[in-house]
C-alpha cells in the first residue's frame, strides 16, 4: 500500500513509476501562463510567512475558506497573518478529493522539507518551521524559482503597461526567462466597467487618438510591437463566451463612440466590437509569430453584493455553459480564409467541452508547426486529478498527445510549480496504465521521449524559446 505523497504517490504501476522518475521529474518547467508579478521577481521578494506566500492572492485557497464558513475578516481582512494561517489549516483537512489538499502538502514537502500532515494541530509547527526557514536567501521569489527548475514564465500584461520590470530582468544575470503576454480585455469590452478609462489610457500611451475601431486597432499594433521588442510570446483573451457577429463600420463606430461617452450599447454592438478587434489581433499575432491564448466559458463574478464589497478576482467566479462552438469555428475559419490564423491555445472553464474542443483543433491544424492548434491544459476548476485525466484522455483520443505544450500554474504563488509535479504524475500513470494494459507497446525509450515532450520540449518550440 502506497503512503499519502511517497515518491510514488499517484503512480499506480511500476511502468508510471519508471516513467516519472526516469523522464518526467527531471524536466524543466516552461510555465507559459501565469499571473505572477514581475516586480515581485525583479525586486527579488522575500516572504515573511505562509500567509503571505500562500493566501495573500490566492482565490483558490479563499474559496475554501469561505466554503468551510470561514468569516471574511480571516480571509480577505485584517485579522493577523498567523490567524488567518490557523483558519486555512482548520479548513484544509476537509478538503479531502480537492488538488488544493495535495498541492499544498507538496509544497510544503518540497519546499520546505516538511512531510507529515497540516491541520489544526500542526498549524504551529508548521508556521515555525516556515517562518524560520522564509528568513533564508533560499527563499526569495527568485530562489524559488530557480530550485523549481523554471526555464520560462509567461506573465500577464496589460497593453498600456511599459513592462518596466521586465526591461530590468534583463539586465540582471537572472537565468529564467520572464516573457511578458499581451492580455488587452479591458480594450475589447466596450460593455464593462473600466472601459472609458482604458480608451484614455491606450489613447495617452499610444499618443493617437481613438475616434473609431480603426484607430483602436492601430493603437493595439503600436503595443504589439512594442511588446515584441521586450521578448513578447504570447497573447491571452479571457472571454465571457465566444462570439462572432459582423456590422457595417460606420454602425461600428457609432456604437464605439457611445461606449466611450459612457453610455450602453446593445449586446449585438458589444459583440460587433469584439469580433471587429479579435480578429485584427489575431491576425498580427500571426505576422508576429505569438501563440493566441483564447480562456472562455467564466461567468465572472455571479455573486454581486460580494463583487461590490470587494471587487473582481477575489475567487466568486464559476463555471458556465456558453454558445461558443459555432462562432468559434467561424472566427477560425476567417483567419483560416485570411492565411492568418496564429498558433493557437483554446481553453474552456466547462469539461463538457472537451470534445467539440479536440475534434475543432484537428479540422485547422497547420504545417508550421505540429500542434499548431492546441487545446490547452485543464484550467482552473479543471486542473485536478480527474480533470486533467478527462483532459488528456479526450485529446489522445481525438487528436494527438503528443503533441500537447502541456501544464501553466495560471497561478499568482512561487510556490505553484508543484502543479507542474502533480500534472507530470497523472500524465505519467496514464500513459504507464496504457501501457501495463497492453494499449500501447512497454518501450519506454519511445514512452518517455514523448512524456518529455508533453513536459516540457514541445513547449519550447511553441513558444519559439
Amino acid at each position: 500500500m502506497q503512503k499519502f505523497l511517497d515518491e510514488n504517490f499517484l503512480l499506480s504501476n511500476s511502468t508510471a513509476v519508471r516513467l516519472y522518475h526516469e523522464f518526467a521529474a527531471k524536466m524543466p518547467v516552461y510555465d507559459y501562463h501565469c499571473h505572477i508579478d514581475p516586480k515581485e521577481i525583479y525586486e527579488d521578494r522575500q516572504f515573511c510567512n505562509l500567509t503571505e506566500l500562500w493566501l495573500e492572492g490566492d482565490h483558490y485557497k479563499w474559496r475554501l475558506m469561505r466554503s468551510n464558513g470561514i468569516p471574511e475578516e480571516y480571509i480577505t481582512g485584517s485579522r493577523p497573518d498567523r490567524e488567518k494561517f490557523q483558519k486555512f489549516a482548520e479548513t484544509l483537512p476537509r478538503a479531502i478529493g480537492n488538488p488544493m489538499y495535495h498541492w499544498c502538502h507538496l509544497e510544503l514537502k518540497n519546499y520546505f522539507g516538511y512531510t507529515g500532515i497540516l491541520n489544526a494541530d500542526t498549524a504551529q509547527q508548521v508556521w515555525d518551521l516556515t517562518c524560520s526557514k522564509l528568513k533564508d536567501s533560499n527563499y526569495t521569489a527568485r530562489s524559488l524559482i530557480r530550485r523549481s527548475n523554471v526555464a520560462m514564465i509567461g506573465t500577464t500584461d496589460d497593453p498600456c503597461s511599459d513592462l518596466k520590470y521586465h526591461k530590468l530582468l534583463k539586465e540582471t544575470e537572472f537565468e529564467t526567462k520572464i516573457c511578458p503576454s499581451f492580455r488587452p480585455d479591458l480594450y475589447l469590452n466596450p460593455h464593462k466597467p473600466g472601459f472609458c478609462d482604458a480608451m484614455e489610457h491606450l489613447e495617452q500611451v499610444s499618443e493617437k487618438k481613438l475616434d473609431t475601431v480603426q484607430d483602436v486597432a492601430k493603437a493595439l499594433s503600436q503595443r504589439m510591437e512594442y511588446f515584441n521588442q521586450q521578448g513578447c510570446r504570447a497573447a491571452d483573451h479571457g472571454l465571457d463566451y465566444v462570439m462572432y457577429r459582423t456590422m457595417p463600420e460606420a454602425q461600428l463606430n457609432r456604437a464605439f463612440r457611445s461606449a466611450r461617452a459612457g453610455r450602453t450599447i446593445t449586446v449585438e454592438e458589444q459583440e460587433a466590437y469584439q469580433t471587429f478587434l479579435l480578429l485584427h489581433c489575431g491576425r498580427e499575432y500571426h505576422r508576429l509569430g505569438w501563440v493566441m491564448q483564447l480562456h472562455f466559458s467564466c461567468a465572472r463574478n455571479p455573486n454581486s453584493r460580494m463583487m461590490a464589497a470587494l471587487g473582481p478576482d477575489s475567487g466568486f467566479d464559476c463555471m458556465t455553459v456558453t454558445q461558443s462552438c459555432q462562432p468559434l469555428f467561424l472566427l477560425m475559419d476567417r483567419w483560416e480564409q485570411e492565411r492568418s490564423l496564429p498558433k493557437t491555445i483554446l481553453y474552456s472553464l466547462n469539461p463538457a467541452d472537451n470534445q467539440w474542443l479536440d475534434t475543432l483543433i484537428g479540422a485547422f491544424q497547420g504545417p508550421e508547426i505540429r500542434g499548431k492548434i492546441q487545446h490547452g491544459s485543464a484550467w482552473w476548476f479543471n486542473d485536478h486529478k480527474i480533470g486533467m485525466q478527462e483532459q488528456l484522455s479526450s485529446l489522445a483520443s481525438l487528436g494527438i498527445l503528443g503533441n500537447f505544450v502541456g501544464m501553466l500554474t495560471d497561478s499568482r504563488s512561487f510556490l505553484s510549480y508543484a502543479r507542474h509535479e502533480y500534472f507530470r504524475r497523472i500524465l505519467c500513470n496514464l500513459i504507464g496504465t496504457w501501457m501495463e494494459n497492453g494499449e500501447y507497446p512497454l518501450d519506454l525509450k519511445t514512452a518517455g521521449a514523448l512524456i518529455q515532450d508533453i513536459c516540457a520540449e514541445n513547449a519550447k518550440k511553441y513558444f519559439n524559446l
